[in-house]
């Protein structure tokens, strides 16, 4: 195990170089711009905001575990800190093949009860709760959080990761897309006319965040699921008032219900898409009994941007998108990435038959992990760097006829963030299917890719490389 909770990781992404502190930072704006600057930089920080203004210091901010370096997605995900995205990949399909599952272990205690408040004592801004993006409609503490629920006629136990709005000193306004499990949850017990029991960690260790984001199916544990990445059980403790396992190693969290027929106004808030595309809505109330945290604790952000340059971001995504093609039988998978979070997919194939590349399309853009909110589903032959946006862009521009190559999948799932659907017609989207390999029936008579050879390039580097290189001033 490489860390055992937030503060464990910090020390580690700092000992390899991977962690910036800044100082006086406003909690109104400027740490959501510092976070939106470094996000867009080569090898981009995490930054441990302290002394915010307002605030006493030790009250404090991480982001940075959103958007990481290859090097800290290891750290996170326990793996050896010099994998190459390859290697990455192929341990995280291990893992969903033969995935190892350790139950979280119940404690009376933990770090996260240093502090405890109920009633009128409850203060959720006396935490640097930030504002994030100019028009956002307030301060959100949810951003990098899991949020604890528990299907009320399976019993089983849900971690999601959801927004949370602040509004008062015990009031929050939770918003869940429509699909996910937690929202299916709520609409259990509403529909029982009792409120949603709910707990919240707004400073999780990163693995159990990172879980909690991903696409688990239905009855899924999250805690055994990411006990069994690390090596050993998560401690939880029982919520006094939900009875939910909460993470005793939790930098903040709290318990309380979200209650059917009250509404509270939720949003605008700038999502990940890059637009404020879900506007201005109410949602179910969450009233909070109990607040906890630790000394000097620690909010974990990760305020959704305009997607930065890059994939590496998405290797989970990709992963899980590249399992569910082989468990559908789908052959010679070489491999898969995800571009824009989650709207662009390409997918890399050995052609064996006729309809090969349209099986593997369709498959990846319905399949658990890529069917929310994804727009183009790209298949390409085994010769294409799936990682090179401009070599994707290549197949697309000479190996795709449009009229015989893209298909149109109609009515599949959306949510109220995506930006191109009105607002009448949100839940739904449509989304191209690619062909760009070269045509089966008569690939092999397809033009014959110019330029020298892999194993040409290979000999001459090692011949002349010494006099492409500059020297050193």
């Amino acid at each position: 195990m490489l860390y055992h909770d937030l503060r464990g990781w910090i020390e580690r992404a700092e000992e390899f170089g991977e962690l910036k502190k800044v100082e006086g930072a406003d909690w109104n704006l400027e740490i959501g711009a510092i976070t939106e600057v470094a996000a867009r930089m080569e090898n981009s920080p995490a930054i441990l905001f302290d002394r915010i203004q307002g605030y006493p210091p030790g009250r404090r901010i991480l982001v940075g575990i959103h958007n990481p370096t290859l090097k800290r997605q290891c750290l996170t995900n326990h793996l050896p800190l010099d994998y190459s995205r390859d290697q990455f990949i192929q341990a995280w399909k291990e893992r969903l093949n033969q995935p190892r599952l350790i139950p979280p272990k119940t404690v009376a205690g933990g770090p996260l009860l240093e502090n405890v408040f109920e009633g009128k004592d409850i203060d959720l801004l006396s935490l640097p709760v930030p504002h994030w993006h100019e028009q956002d409609g307030g301060r959100y503490l949810g951003t990098a959080d899991i949020t604890v629920t528990r299907d009320p006629d399976e019993g089983w136990v849900n971690l999601g990761c959801y927004r949370v709005m602040v509004h008062d000193r015990d009031t929050l306004a939770l918003y869940i897309s429509p699909g996910h499990h937690g929202n299916i949850h709520r609409q259990k017990y509403f529909d029982r006319g009792k409120p949603l029991p709910v707990a919240i960690s707004f400073g999780p260790d990163p693995l159990l965040w990172l879980i909690a984001t991903m696409d688990l199916g239905w009855g899924s544990s999250e805690y055994d699921y990411a006990g069994g990445i690390r090596g050993e059980p998560f401690e939880v403790i029982p919520g006094k008032h939900t009875g939910l396992p909460i993470p005793a190693y939790s930098e903040v969290a709290i318990e309380g219900e979200v209650v059917p027929g009250e509404q509270i106004k939720e949003g605008p808030f700038g999502e990940f898409t890059g637009y404020y595309a879900g506007g201005q809505r109410t949602e179910p109330i969450l009233k909070v009994k109990r607040l906890m945290h630790r000394n000097d604790p620690i909010i974990t952000g990760a305020p959704p941007i305009r997607p930065a340059p890059g994939a590496d971001a998405t290797l989970i995504r990709s992963a899980f998108i590249w399992d569910h093609l082989e468990k559908a039988g789908v052959p010679d998978v070489r491999g898969v990435a995800c571009y824009q979070t989650r709207f662009f997919i390409v997918v890399s194939i050995r052609q064996r038959y006729p309809g090969h590349a349209r099986q593997a399309a369709l498959i990846a853009s319905q399949c658990r992990a890529g069917a929310l909110l994804t727009r183009y589903v790209v298949v390409v032959d085994d010769d294409i760097d799936i990682w090179d946006i401009n070599d994707v862009l290549w197949a697309l521009c000479t190996r795709v006829e449009p009229v015989k190559d893209i298909d149109v999948s109609r009515r599949s799932w959306s949510n109220p963030l995506d930006p191109i659907i009105p607002k009448a017609e949100r839940g739904f989207n449509s989304r191209a299917i690619i062909d760009a390999c070269r045509p089966y029936e008569w690939m092999k008579d397809f033009p014959p890719v110019s330029g020298a050879s892999p194993e040409l390039k290979e000999r001459v580097l090692k011949k002349f490389g010494k006099y492409l290189v500059h020297a050193e001033s």
